[in-house]
C-alpha cells in the first residue's frame, strides 16, 4: 500500500469519525516522519490497512503524558502487527514495544530521560547529571532501563545502572545511598503483563512532587525528536551496581524490627510461604526473613522473574487469585502465613491461617493497621518513644486509608498526617522531617530517632489502603520488602501469646471500634474510556448527590478547589478528589486513579462494638451497608460516565 494511500485513509478515518483529529495527525506525524520500511511505517500500514482503527485510536489519540510521576501505558498492543512480533523473543515476547505516541517504547523512553537530563542540568548547574536506574521483570524494562541509562551518559552523566531486577524501594534507598540526582525505576508495578511504565525520583529518593513534577515535564514536553540510539559523550559512564547495594540495604533494613530478641527466639516458630509473583521481591525479602530466623518456602513455581506472569491473571496482591498457589502450598505445609509481594515489591499482600485451617486475606486497610498498632504499643512499651514524647511523633496515611488508623495515632497520643493518595506525598513529608531534624549523616538509629522526637518528628509508620507500607524513613517510598519483615515480627509476637493476626486485629477492633473499608472500582480502557473516567467525577463535582444510596450528604470536600492544610499547617496540594460525608461514621471518595484507566471509589463505614458483641455478625451488617453504597454507586457512576 502506497504512503499517499495510507496518508488518505487515515484522513478519511478522521471524516468518518473513527479516529480523533488528534489521532489522525499524530499517525501522520508518525507516519511521515519513519523511514522506508520502518517499523513505524510497517505497522501502521499493516493497522491501518486493516481497518484497526479502535487499535489505532487508543496509540495515537495523544502523546504518553508525562505525569507527576512519570509515564505509564501499554508497550505491547491488543493487535499485535507483524513488525512488531518480529523474531519472537524469550518468553514469547514480541521484538519490539508498539508504535504509538500513546505506547510505552523506546521514543518515548529516551524522551523522558532527555527532559529529566535537561531539568537536572539545571537544578544542578555544577554538577554532572547521575541517575539511579532499576527495572522489573517486566517485558522490555531491562531494555528500557539500558537505552535511558545510555541517555544519560551521552548528556556526559553518570548513570548508576543495577545488573539485574531490583525493587523500587530498593531504588529509592539506592539514590540517597549513592548521593544521585534523581532515580527511575522502569516498570508498571501490578499492572497487567503488557503494560509498563517509567517511575522518577528526585535525589531525596521520593517520587517527584512540585515544583520538580512540573519543571520535568515542561522539560519532557520540549522534547520534540528524541535519540533512541544516544551515543556515549566523553566524560559519561555507567557504573554496574547491583550485591553491594543489596547488602546495605539489606542492613538498613533491620532498623526496623523492634522485639529483636523475641523474634530470634519465636521466629523459629514462624511458618511463612513466601511469593514474589515473578517479580523482584525474592531478590531481598527472603533473605530478610532467613536472617530473622523465620521459616521461609518460596513458592518455587512463582520465584522465576517473568514478563507473562504465567501462573496469576494479574500479579496484584490485592487480589486473592494472586495469592492462591502460595495458599494452596501453605495448606500443605500448615504455615502460619502466606505473604506476597508484586512485581516491583512495594506492595504487599496476605492470607493468615484462621483456627480452621483456612487462609482468609487481609484487606490492606487491616496490614496497615496491625503493623501500626503494633509499631505504637512496642515502642513505647520498650521506651523507644519515652512518656510524653508521644506528641513528637506521627502516622502517616492517605485520605482514602482507614480512620481506625487515626483513630489508633489519636489514642497513643500521636498525631496522624494524612495526605493525598500516592506515597509520595510520605515521602515528602519525610523529607521534610529530616531537614527540619537537621539530617542524620552517620547517626545510628537510635540517636537519629532521639533527634527527630526532639527537633522535629519522629515517623513511627505510614501506609495506604493500597496494600503500601513504611516503617523508616531511610526509603521514601512504601516498601514490601520493610513491610514483609514488620508484618513477620506482629505475627511471632501474637503467636507467642497464642494468637493469629486474624484474633490480634478484632482485639483491636473491640478496642478502638469496628472500621470497615471497601473499594469499587470502574474500568473504562483506550481514548473513550478516559473520557468518560473525567466526565463521571466532573459529575460529582458539578453536581453533588443530595443522597447518596439513602443515606444524606452532610458534607463534601472537593480537594481540588479551596485552601486544604494538613496537621502541621502545610497547603495540600490540588487534586481532583471528592470526599462525601454520610454522616454516622460513613463517607465515600472518588476520584480518578492517575496510574490506572479506572474510575476508583472508596467506601468507609464505623460503628462500635461491646466487649461481648457478636463481632462476626456485625462485621456482616456493617460490610452489608458498604456494599448497598457501591451497588447504588455503581449504577450512578456508570449513569454519570456515559450521560450526553
Amino acid at each position: 500500500m502506497g504512503n499517499d494511500k495510507i496518508v488518505d485513509q487515515v484522513a478519511g478515518a478522521v471524516v468518518a469519525g473513527h479516529l480523533s483529529a488528534e489521532s489522525g495527525e499524530n499517525i501522520k506525524k508518525t507516519f511521515v516522519g519513519g523511514k522506508e520500511g520502518s517499523l513505524e511505517q510497517v505497522s501502521l500500514g499493516a493497522l491501518v490497512g486493516a481497518g484497526e482503527w479502535g487499535e489505532l485510536s487508543d496509540r495515537f489519540f495523544r502523546r504518553l503524558a508525562f505525569g507527576t510521576g512519570g509515564l505509564r501505558g501499554r508497550t505491547i498492543g491488543q493487535v499485535v502487527t507483524d513488525a512488531e512480533r518480529g523474531r519472537v523473543a524469550e518468553l514469547g515476547r514480541p521484538e519490539f514495544p508498539a508504535v504509538g505516541t500513546n505506547c510505552m517504547n523506546y521514543e518515548n523512553v529516551a524522551r523522558a530521560t532527555e527532559g529529566l537530563v535537561n531539568y537536572l542540568k539545571k537544578s544542578f548547574p555544577k554538577e554532572v547529571p547521575s541517575v539511579v536506574f532499576a527495572h522489573d521483570t517486566r517485558f522490555f524494562s531491562n531494555e528500557f532501563a539500558k537505552l535511558a541509562a545510555r541517555t544519560v551518559v551521552a548528556a556526559g552523566g553518570t548513570a548508576y545502572l543495577f545488573a539485574e531486577d531490583r525493587s523500587t524501594p530498593e531504588l529509592s534507598f539506592a539514590v540517597r545511598y549513592l548521593g544521585a540526582q534523581a532515580g527511575v525505576v522502569v516498570t508498571a508495578s501490578h499492572n497487567p503483563s503488557h503494560d509498563n511504565g517509567y517511575k522518577v525520583y528526585f535525589s531525596d529518593g521520593a517520587q517527584i512532587v512540585e515544583p520538580h513534577a512540573s519543571g520535568i515535564i515542561r522539560e519532557v514536553e520540549s522534547v520534540l525528536e528524541p535519540e533512541v540510539n544516544p551515543q556515549a559523550k566523553a566524560g559519561g559512564k555507567v557504573v554496574r551496581i547491583g550485591k553491594e547495594i543489596d547488602e546495605v540495604y539489606l542492613e538498613a533494613l533491620q532498623e526496623l524490627v523492634i522485639e529483636g530478641e523475641m523474634l530470634k527466639k519465636e521466629g523459629t516458630n514462624l511458618r511463612v510461604v513466601f511469593t514474589p509473583l515473578h517479580g523482584t521481591g525474592v531478590r531481598i525479602a527472603p533473605h530478610l526473613l532467613e536472617r530473622a530466623g523465620v521459616k521461609v518456602s518460596l513458592v518455587k513455581e512463582q520465584a522465576v522473574g517473568d514478563g507473562r506472569f504465567p501462573t496469576v491473571k494479574s500479579p496484584n496482591p490485592e487480589n486473592g487469585e494472586a495469592l492462591a498457589m502460595g495458599i494452596e502450598q501453605a495448606k500443605r505445609e500448615k504455615a502460619d502465613l502466606v505473604v506476597a509481594t508484586d512485581p516491583d515489591g512495594d506492595r504487599m499482600g496476605v492470607a493468615v491461617r484462621d483456627g480452621s485451617g483456612n487462609y482468609p486475606l487481609l484487606t490492606g486497610n487491616q496490614i496497615g493497621s496491625l503493623l501500626a498498632a503494633y509499631r505504637m504499643e512496642r515502642m513505647r512499651a520498650r521506651g523507644w518513644i519515652p512518656p510524653g514524647q508521644e506528641k513528637s511523633c506521627c502516622l502517616i496515611k492517605t485520605f482514602v486509608t482507614t480512620d481506625l488508623q487515626k483513630e489508633l495515632a489519636r489514642s497513643a497520643g500521636m498525631k496522624c498526617v494524612e495526605t493525598l493518595t500516592g506515597f509520595k506525598y510520605i515521602g515528602e513529608k519525610l523529607g521534610v522531617y529530616e531537614k527540619e531534624a537537621g539530617g542524620r549523616g552517620k547517626m545510628g538509629a537510635e540517636e537519629w530517632r532521639k533527634k527527630r522526637m526532639e527537633k522535629s518528628t519522629f515517623f513511627v509508620f505510614g501506609g495506604e489502603e493500597s496494600y503500601g507500607y513504611s516503617g523508616g524513613d531511610f526509603v521514601r517510598d512504601k516498601d514490601a520488602n520493610g513491610a514483609t519483615l514488620m508484618l513477620a515480627e506482629v505475627a511471632a509476637w501474637a503467636k507467642s501469646h497464642g494468637r493469629n493476626l486474624l484474633e490480634e486485629m478484632d482485639e483491636i477492633y473491640r478496642k478502638h471500634g469496628l472500621y470497615l473499608e471497601k473499594l469499587g472500582t470502574l474500568e473504562m480502557p483506550g481514548a473513550e474510556g478516559a473520557k468518560q473516567i473525567a466526565q463521571a467525577v466532573g459529575s460529582y463535582q458539578k453536581s453533588p448527590p443530595e443522597l447518596w444510596g439513602g443515606r444524606k450528604v452532610v458534607g463534601v470536600q472537593d480537594y481540588e478547589k479551596g485552601l486544604h492544610r494538613d496537621v502541621d499547617g502545610k497547603e495540600i496540594p490540588k487534586e481532583r478528589m471528592l470526599m462525601f460525608d454520610l454522616g454516622e461514621g460513613y463517607r465515600v471518595a472518588v476520584r480518578a486513579s492517575g496510574t490506572e484507566p479506572k474510575m476508583k471509589c472508596y467506601f468507609f463505614g464505623k460503628r462500635n462494638v461491646g466487649a461481648n458483641e457478636d463481632l462476626a455478625k456485625a462485621k456482616r451488617e456493617l460490610a452489608g451497608e458498604i456494599e448497598k453504597l457501591w451497588e447504588w454507586t455503581r449504577q450512578d457512576a456508570v449513569r454519570r460516565a456515559q450521560a450526553v
